[in-house]
């Protein structure tokens, strides 16, 4: 597909954080809404799911070589360690596949972690940067103020093949979170509350921008839940402005120049939505979608039979801290199963180093090696016919993380960690 209008230089004007991003991506001065444009891309992410498809596609249509082996990532994160004879065949392709193109960057067992943690933790993301992979959540890297969607396998082997793809430039909606936070409030009941507000299709195919003087004051854990969970409003994108707090995350871990984008004041949006969270509590998403999310004190009495602290959304060290704190001096109710999952190698060796493997142990939990696993189903956690689970997951859908007839609700870590403790969903602040 020709791309004729990516040559124009329209008059300038104030963009959003996604249009900056990509006019600085296809060579333009200014890109407008609902254009099409073909940019050039910073990073191609494929996991051992989505790769193996992008694999077969490239080496079918003949392509010995990758466009450029640094910008290509792969890591094997879904289904490992394997859980079965699939599972191995899939990881052993992306391997085979990772050692003849001679990547630079191949993540597996023992150095890998789950994708969306792992990539920003390693500075394979900086700011400014144009990603694109083959996961719905790589929508998370907008937390560092790049710009940053999920697209399917073919589009990944295009990408691998060309180093480009062609995007429809968003509208934006523009969130401004106001107020004091409240105890035990954190990114993920920000995004969880918002979704409520605006459904799952409330910003389909645009690109949400998180600003106000919350996100501001934000910690870069929260931010990158809440970045992680556009896509569950149909978001193409969350994004934040570059900020101190970017800056201090990002500096000591690049691993390439970038630089810092902030939306411009005179910015047009699709819509501007202003939330106060001064009364807003611990969110609960009840069966079967995030959007059913309620303040924790509404959930009534629901008994549990499984809890699970991770994921590409909750599975970070500051997260495993919120947990611990619950935990600490607390013991597992009878019957409730609980699964801690770090995020990377690196936030295990921490957890590790500073007690909180100690406190999980006590509390009766077990802790896994860095996996998606549970996440979707896919093992180290997949629930029976009727088992109910709290989980700091990101969706849960019928079926999400096992039998049709289960149930997944979606919580923060300390509701999930109280949870675990009473059996039954509950504010911390009730034990």
């Amino acid at each position: 597909m020709k791309m004729k209008e990516n040559k124009r230089d329209n008059t300038r004007r104030g963009m959003t954080l996604s249009e900056k991003i990509l006019a600085a991506h296809c060579g333009r001065g200014n890109v407008e809404p609902g254009e099409l444009v073909f940019c050039r891309v910073d990073v191609a992410l494929g996991n051992d799911v989505t790769s193996p498809i992008a694999i077969d596609i490239m080496e079918k249509a003949g392509v010995k070589k990758v466009f450029d082996p640094d910008k290509i990532i792969m890591v094997n994160d879904h289904f490992v360690p394997n859980k079965d004879i699939a599972s191995a065949q899939h990881s052993k392709l992306v391997r085979d596949f990772a050692r003849r193109q001679n990547l630079t960057w191949f993540y597996d067992v023992g150095t890998m972690g789950i994708e969306h943690a792992l990539l920003p933790e390693e500075g394979l993301v900086v700011p400014g940067d144009l990603v694109i992979g083959a996961d719905s959540h790589t929508c998370t890297y907008g937390a560092i103020n790049a710009f940053s969607t999920g697209m399917g396998s073919t589009d990944l082997a295009a990408v691998m093949i060309s180093g480009m793809t062609w995007f429809r430039v968003p509208e934006t909606l523009k969130i401004i979170y106001t107020g004091k936070i409240n105890p035990y409030v954190v990114g993920k009941d920000l995004i969880l509350h918002t979704i409520s507000k605006i459904g799952v299709e409330g910003a389909r195919y645009q690109a949400m921008e998180f600003t106000g003087p919350v996100i501001e004051n934000l910690p870069m854990s929260g931010r990158f839940s809440m970045a992680n969970m556009a896509i569950e409003a149909g978001a193409k994108a969350g994004l934040f402005n570059g900020d101190s707090l970017v800056e201090e995350y990002v500096k000591p871990r690049a691993k390439r120049p970038y630089r810092m984008v902030r939306s411009d004041p005179d910015a047009s949006y699709a819509r501007v939505l202003e939330i106060d969270v001064s009364d807003l509590e611990p969110q609960v998403a009840l069966p079967y979608s995030p959007e059913n999310a309620i303040n924790v004190s509404e959930t009534g009495n629901i008994p549990i039979d499984q809890v699970v602290v991770g994921s590409c959304t909750n599975g970070r060290y500051e997260d495993l801290l919120e947990a611990a704190n619950v935990l600490k001096g607390r013991r597992v109710a009878p019957f409730v199963r609980m699964i801690i999952i770090p995020a990377t190698m690196k936030v295990y060796r921490r957890a590790v180093d500073e007690g909180l493997f100690q406190i999980f142990l006590d509390a009766g939990a077990v802790i896994s090696t860095p996996t998606c696993g549970p996440c979707l189903g896919g093992h180290m956690g997949v629930l029976a016919e009727g088992e109910r689970a709290v989980t700091t997951t990101n969706r849960n859908f019928v079926g999400r993380m096992g039998h049709p007839a289960s149930e997944v609700y979606l919580a923060n870590p300390a509701v999930a960690a109280a949870s675990a403790v009473a059996g039954r969903i509950i504010h911390p602040g009730d034990l």
